[in-house]
């Protein structure tokens, strides 16, 4: 643990709930058991047959066959053939996120036919994306209330996955129904259709591995809702002081250790390159230090760095007009480190992580750092900028540099780092590059099975060359013409952040507008589900 650093906050009170300010709080029974939660849906777990339960609408999962069998074909008897004559005509096959919405004269008033697709292809990433689709259709139609069959998995071939089918279930549904309306007016007379309820009906076998589960998704679900709201919310509300906030709060309810280092404990460890960053902006910056430590102190811990930049109008380097309000989305890097400590800390993990959040504005003034400007980061290496909207780099190297106080097993920085990236893999990966082809692989296989898919690129010595500056050590973008421009924000990076694994993962593409059946537009919350996934199966 590093010595001389400011006051910390630590409460030793262990809150397994976490609570978004967004979110009403709901009473959830599974079974016997309540719990506590900040989510905008009520889920029920019930054993009830699913020909006997009352409900709005019953959400059938379908193979991708020919004709139904099992519950689905005593259904289909009770509806006269509707379901077969569907099959038959074509207007649905079990294709996956198919939908068919029918009449119902049982207990269940409609019934809606859902595609998970072929049953060797069946995946928990496939069922949440499934889940997702089915609840946006309904709550669309304005049902309230939805039950979702799923103890015809065991005919499915599926029933030793109960309890991972029901939590993804819930993941999905619980995400595809995230709404930000925080600055909307209210219309009691007409509040917007939002559904309340989604009960899952279940077999009776594997009850408690089922419970657990579900609960397990739902505080999967609120870390990615925290992310989404602080990615949401204007920068006029979201500043570095306003995350710095938001981390001292967040460490208070969970078993997390909270550090801010504001400008003069900068200034005295010598982040010049952060601190550059944010001198044209009237908002201080904050260098924001999580430490959450489940394991025995001698396991040295992994470092997750989140690029800060709560708005970047570019700087001197001004950016265009259009589309700029997006630039709250800048701190998404920040947002979703803020979101995985509290995750790690209610899912009670055993494991060490810190989170290093760098947060700051980026906007023209007369006291703004100017094109050509040299900077002297923590690390004693002078920086050249040639580009002041190329400032994430610049706030990350001195935050990367912090981490080495650590001694980090490894470390994973995310942020919005390049508009390259979009050109290279649009909104549905995000890049990641690094000096450890194990680290990156284990994060590749992470991002395939929650759907946050992330893609490596290259970093070879000639791009760490295109950033190497006449008259400093670094410049912080490579000369016009060179290309490349994602790895090259790499490239930057790379001295410093030591020796350890390290990796880089840039989320400009599907931080906001990441295409998944459980986003919607706007923040994605991505990089959550993809860290907690990589950490649980790397510890």
């Amino acid at each position: 643990m590093p010595a001389n650093e400011p006051t910390t906050t630590r409460n030793p009170k262990f809150r397994l709930i976490a609570v978004s300010h967004k979110y009403k709080l709901l009473i959830l029974h599974y079974s016997n058991r309540t719990f506590l939660k900040a989510v905008m849906i009520k889920i029920n777990q019930k054993t009830d047959p699913a020909l006997n339960h009352k409900t709005e609408c019953l959400i059938l999962p379908c193979l991708e066959i020919k004709q139904p069998i099992g519950l689905l074909k005593e259904i289909d008897d009770n509806l006269q053939g509707a379901i077969s004559a569907a099959f038959k005509n074509k207007r649905f096959s079990g294709k996956p996120n198919q939908t068919l919405l029918l009449n119902s004269t049982g207990k269940a008033s409609n019934i809606l036919l859902l595609g998970i697709g072929k049953a060797k292809e069946v995946t928990a990433e496939k069922i949440c994306q499934a889940a997702a689709t089915a609840v946006k259709v309904l709550e669309k139609s304005k049902f309230k209330s939805v039950a979702v069959d799923l103890s015809n998995f065991e005919s499915l071939g599926k029933g030793g996955l109960y309890g991972e089918l029901a939590g993804a279930v819930t993941e999905g549904a619980g995400l595809a129904l995230y709404h930000f309306d925080n600055y909307k007016s209210k219309d009691e007379d007409d509040p917007p259709a939002r559904m309340e309820k989604l009960t899952l009906l279940t077999s009776k076998a594997e009850q408690t591995t089922i419970e657990k589960s579900i609960a397990r998704a739902e505080k999967i679900v609120n870390a990615v809702h925290i992310a989404r709201d602080l990615v949401s919310h204007p920068g006029n509300t979201v500043t570095p002081t306003y995350l710095a906030e938001h981390a001292k709060k967040l460490a208070r309810k969970n078993k997390i250790t909270c550090k801010v280092l504001g400008k003069k404990e900068m200034k005295k460890l010598g982040m010049g390159s952060l601190l550059g960053v944010a001198q044209g902006s009237d908002e201080p910056p904050a260098l924001i230090v999580l430490e959450y430590n489940g394991a025995a102190k001698k396991n040295a811990p992994t470092v997750i760095v989140g690029k800060g930049i709560t708005f970047d109008t570019g700087g001197i380097s001004l950016k265009p007009g259009g589309g700029m309000d997006e630039m709250k989305m800048d701190m998404s890097g920040a947002a979703t480190t803020l979101a995985t400590l509290e995750l790690i800390a209610n899912l009670k993990l055993k494991m060490n992580v810190v989170g290093i959040v760098a947060a700051a504005e980026n906007m023209p003034s007369g006291s703004a750092i100017k094109p050509g400007d040299i900077l002297k980061s923590m690390s004693g290496k002078t920086i050249e900028v040639l580009n002041t909207d190329a400032e994430g780099r610049l706030v990350l190297a001195d935050a990367l540099t912090y981490a080495q106080r650590y001694k980090p097993k490894e470390v994973i920085d995310l942020a919005t780092l390049t508009g390259a990236v979009l050109h290279a893999l649009g909104h549905q990966a995000a890049a990641v590059i690094g000096n450890n082809p194990t680290m990156i692989q284990k994060l590749k296989d992470a991002g395939e099975a929650t759907g946050e898919r992330v893609w490596e690129l290259p970093l070879w010595e000639e791009h760490e060359k295109a950033v190497t500056s006449d008259i400093a050590d670094l410049k912080n973008i490579a000369s016009p013409g060179v290309g490349a421009g994602t790895t090259m924000g790499a490239a930057f990076l790379k001295p410093f952040a030591g020796d350890q694994p390290w990796t880089h993962i840039d989320i400009a593409g599907t931080a906001w507008g990441f295409d998944r059946p459980y986003t919607n537009k706007g923040a994605s919350g991505f990089g959550v589900r993809l860290l907690l996934n990589y950490l649980e199966k790397t510890r």
